[in-house]
């Protein structure tokens, strides 16, 4: 069965999978190409049990849901899928049309969980933009009188060796007020144009190894058939550098970090659906994230390095979400993965149009 035939089916995040009395795919839509890791050329005509081997009682269910001509709902079924266990909600139910007899919806959780960690992140970045700029303003305001303060009381100091004391003042009242243009640079609206992703990626490249220059290896995996995207080209660069940066000091300047692009069908970004998203991947062979940030790893202010800010991936959340996409990651000693991923739209948005 051609898609054209279900163009509703074919938006859904939901896996749909039609078997004919033979128990043979008859139809599959994107979502179920991508949860069975296989394209749908490879799944029409098929019996089930060839398509999602090496689940027999599930393949059980299925023929006595077609010869009962019942249906069958379970809300946390366990299936193998390309060769891992998935927790997915399952929906079978009996139909007749153009030759299939049953209707197979799968849903996997780790996809609701998902939704509602991106819904909860978008709260919380909203929650945290509008904090840190009225603290940052509030906070730049005494630290000018501050600074001002310790120059005049430098020059009316007798002794040298006192005015090491202001010029500390000084010094740390500048890092501070470094640290609040900071917190206020992502107020800027992103300006919109047609990007080459890998333009981004090998600035970025090329940017951490001037940095890191003493034993840090960037390889590089793209699918150079990646459309571009619309973006602002300078607030991605920021946002990958911030977490390719991250990697290398977390690694202390020495390990390897790989650069991974790729198209992904049928996403669902802070919302809303799209048809492609382009997902960048930045992973890197070192400690891992420890266990007790993984929660908190994009609040601002909140590091666990040494001297850090704790800013550089909070911002790269923000700027990732100025441009509808969202930041994941997955972390263990050895790997961490951290994927930005963005949509593609149709059409170019004007320059402060909503996203």
């Amino acid at each position: 069965m051609t898609a054209s035939a279900y163009p509703g089916l074919e938006l859904l995040a939901t896996a749909v999978l039609m078997l004919d009395g033979e128990l043979r795919v008859h139809y599959a839509n994107p979502a179920a190409e991508n949860l069975l890791a296989q394209g749908r050329k490879n799944l029409l005509g098929h019996e089930i049990h060839k398509a999602l081997p090496g689940n027999p009682a599930f393949h059980a269910i299925l023929r006595q849901a077609l010869e009962w001509n019942a249906g069958y709902n379970e809300h946390e079924a366990s299936l193998e899928v390309a060769g891992q266990a998935v927790r997915l909600h399952c929906a079978v139910s009996p139909i007749d049309h153009d030759g299939a007899r049953l209707l197979v919806e799968l849903l996997p959780l780790e996809q609701q969980l998902k939704i509602a960690r991106e819904e909860k992140l978008l709260e919380q970045q909203s929650m945290n933009r509008e904090l840190l700029r009225n603290l940052a303003h509030e906070i730049k305001n005494p630290l000018g009188g501050i600074r001002g303060s310790a120059q005049l009381l430098e020059r009316e100091l007798p002794e040298p060796e006192l005015k090491e004391f202001t010029q500390v003042i000084v010094k740390e009242a500048d890092r501070l007020q470094a640290l609040m243009n900071r917190l206020l640079a992502p107020s800027r609206l992103p300006q919109l144009a047609s990007v080459n992703i890998h333009e981004v990626t090998e600035r970025v490249r090329a940017l951490v190894l001037a940095e890191f220059s003493d034993g840090l290896t960037v390889r590089r995996d793209y699918d150079t058939s990646l459309p571009e995207i619309t973006a602002d080209r300078e607030q991605l660069i920021q946002a990958l550098l911030n977490v390719a940066r991250n990697a290398a000091q977390a690694m202390q300047g020495k390990g390897e970090i790989g650069f991974v692009t790729r198209i992904v069908r049928q996403v669902t970004l802070a919302r809303e659906r799209f048809r492609h998203a382009i997902v960048v991947q930045i992973v890197d062979n070192g400690p891992g994230v420890p266990a007790a940030l993984q929660d908190r790893i994009f609040y601002p202010l909140v590091t666990g390095r040494d001297g850090g800010t704790g800013l550089g991936l909070s911002l790269a959340q923000d700027y990732v979400n100025r441009h509808h996409g969202v930041i994941e990651f997955e972390s263990v000693p050895g790997r961490t993965c951290f994927s930005i991923l963005l949509p593609v739209r149709d059409k170019l948005l004007p320059a402060g149009a909503p996203h």
